[in-house]
């Protein structure tokens, strides 16, 4: 399993994933899942994946290999959506591809992925794009998308997120979002691909991989837990009427 979030802000992007792959308890080994392309000055274009990790791997392989052919490819597409079809159509390519005969019996080949970037003439956009191949675009209603395993970190994201957060906000929320599930499922590791982008400087960001022993972090999710449990207590005392 995996977990990865994105949001669409105001100021701009910011994704981050976890890096953690399993097969079983016994095979867990760590993988990007974050991955950038684009042209300096003209594109940013960010891919997130989740599922199976054979299926995303052709996917992206793929999308690398046909940059600069005569293929239609991430940089030669004019807008986020011509990309995120191109996403789509290649994933369904793969799929078509590796579900033939005895490799796909009872063996899930499923993946999803999150597209986000911005094109020169365009603004920042995000996408959700589901197994089947369709997508959505976030919105200023729904400014974020979580894919692989979302439930445990979602709560932050609704209580705190929205498309007029600062970036520094919304990676705090995030980061926060990942140390939740971090807590409850085992299936999601260290460490974390992170990448900030600005809307409309059309750069293409370093990105940043936060590990075990990253200080900034450990203070935030030290700090998170321990004003959790000081609400808590701080909430008024239940009625003599649920028992007590």
């Amino acid at each position: 399993m995996t977990y990865c979030v994105a949001a669409k802000l105001t100021a701009g992007l910011v994704f981050i994933s976890d890096t953690r792959t399993n097969a079983g308890i016994d095979h867990i080994a760590t993988f990007r899942k974050l991955h950038v392309f684009g042209v300096a000055g003209e594109r940013l274009i960010v891919l997130q994946s989740a599922g199976n990790l054979a299926t995303s791997q052709a996917v992206i392989s793929l999308l690398q290999q046909r940059l600069n052919t005569d293929w239609v490819n991430l940089n030669s597409v004019s807008s986020l959506f011509a990309a995120t079809t191109l996403v789509s159509d290649t994933m369904r390519e793969v799929l078509e591809r590796d579900m033939q005969g005895v490799l796909a019996k009872g063996v899930d080949m499923s993946c999803s992925f999150l597209l986000g970037g911005q094109i020169q003439g365009g603004a920042p956009e995000l996408y959700n794009i589901y197994p089947q191949g369709n997508f959505i675009a976030a919105t200023e209603d729904t400014p974020y998308f979580q894919i692989g395993e979302s439930k445990y970190g979602k709560p932050i994201l609704d209580r705190s997120l929205d498309c007029f957060s600062s970036l520094q906000d919304a990676l705090r929320c995030a980061l926060i979002s990942f140390d939740s599930t971090l807590r409850s499922n085992l299936s999601v590791g260290m460490p974390l691909d992170v990448l900030v982008y600005h809307s409309d400087s059309l750069n293409i960001p370093a990105g940043f991989r936060v590990e075990e022993d990253d200080e900034y972090y450990n203070l935030i999710r030290q700090r998170w837990s321990a004003e959790l449990s000081k609400a808590l207590t701080e909430l008024p005392e239940p009625s003599n009427c649920y028992g007590l």
